[in-house]
């Protein structure tokens, strides 16, 4: 099946086109085609250009400051910012934490928390996983006692990405330990400025800090900063997916990254570079699928929002989007060759010894390899399909 897009899609996607060549800073968006790190002052500094334009959290309802976009719109958002290189908002507040707050929250917990989300003037990382909690989450220990207006926690978070830094932390945690294991977490809102909070680095092989660990020692928080109700942070914890599982075939990441490749070639073959033709047939084989992916996100995200009922075809969307990211990686890693071994320096286009993305190649690859991981696993998507899909 083809989609094509309507003439209001097409003047809707030139639009955002437009908007992101005339607001989206040049050097930022030269950091994010060549896989550079963005700093946290330069991605709020985006956010509130978005925010300025009303663009800042498309998935929120517009009483909140979102934008009434259907999901095909949303898709085309994203897949124009990423073509144009721009830098991800922070997911953990805008596709998280903020649509949990919304659907969950007090007032005073939405008046606080989701203008300063919005702004980029409070950032969020998740508290989830625990040494012994990673794939199954209901088996967290880290235990918050109440005692009159405040919970005592204590316990250890770990394989925090951005806690380093975040000013507030969502956490997963265990208010009664008598009643079945999902039955008895609650879902805490916590300053991370807050006495016995104790933020730890986890570093990659490459040095680079992608993690942390998150200690509690005995830290009072009020109850007022429990999204839902006391015990019942399982639901919460389970609606932060909502209509974002729709958005998980990593159509706009695989367009940005396959057009770094096909930069790739023809600066090598520019600058006189001998490449085997069968680098182009790979190429091609990657657009083709690429195309057949986006052709079924399309099509299902449109049914979506003809009202029409979704089972798990977001799983197969997950799982070959992931994949696509993995080989388009590959295929890079091998066009630069040599170019790709004085990798992920502090000297952002200094030290590369060859065109200035190769310095971060090797880094984006390693990298992506969790994205089969991340957000289940493939081995999860297989068996969503086989018994959801294939009946089996």
């Amino acid at each position: 099946m083809r989609y094509a897009l309507d003439v209001e899609q097409h003047a809707f996607k030139q639009m955002i086109e437009d908007f992101l060549k005339e607001s989206l800073p040049p050097a930022l968006a030269d950091k994010v085609r060549c896989g550079a790190p963005v700093s946290k002052s330069e991605l709020a500094s985006w956010t509130r250009i978005l925010n300025a334009q009303g663009w800042a959290a498309p998935n929120w309802p517009e009483k909140y400051g979102g934008t009434g976009w259907n999901l095909m719109q949303r898709h085309l958002f994203d897949v124009a910012c990423r073509q144009a290189h721009a830098p991800a908002l922070s997911g953990f507040g805008f596709n998280m934490v903020g649509p949990a707050i919304i659907k969950y929250g007090t007032e005073a917990q939405k008046t606080y928390f989701l203008p300063k989300i919005l702004n980029a003037d409070l950032w969020f990382c998740q508290g989830y996983s625990e040494p012994e909690a990673g794939s199954d989450l209901a088996s967290v220990r880290t235990r918050a006692v109440r005692q009159g207006d405040e919970y005592v926690v204590s316990g250890q978070k770990t394989w925090t990405t951005g806690a380093e830094d975040a000013d507030w932390i969502f956490a997963l945690v265990r208010t009664d330990f008598d009643v079945q294991q999902q039955r008895g977490i609650s879902f805490l809102l916590i300053d991370l400025s807050s006495p016995g909070v104790n933020v730890e680095p986890l570093y990659a092989f490459n040095g680079k800090r992608l993690w942390n660990q998150v200690f509690f020692s005995e830290v009072r928080v009020p109850v007022s900063q429990c999204l839902g109700e006391e015990n019942r942070g399982w639901t919460v914890a389970k609606s932060l997916l909502g209509d974002e599982r729709l958005l998980v075939s990593r159509v706009a990441e695989n367009k940005r990254i396959l057009s770094v490749v096909e930069h790739a070639l023809a600066t090598q073959r520019a600058l006189g570079v001998c490449l085997p033709l069968a680098l182009d047939e790979e190429v091609a084989a990657l657009n083709i699928r690429l195309q057949a992916l986006e052709m079924t996100s399309l099509r299902i995200l449109s049914d979506a929002d003809a009202g029409e009922q979704i089972g798990a075809e977001p799983s197969m969307l997950k799982l070959k989007g992931s994949e696509l990211v993995q080989d388009i990686d590959e295929l890079l890693f091998r066009c630069l060759d040599h170019f790709v071994l004085p990798t992920d320096t502090t000297n952002y286009k200094r030290a590369a010894i060859g065109e200035d993305y190769t310095e971060y190649a090797a880094s984006g690859r390693y990298h992506h390899r969790g994205y089969t991981i991340a957000g289940g696993s493939s081995e999860v998507q297989h068996n969503i399909i086989a018994k959801q899909v294939l009946g089996l």
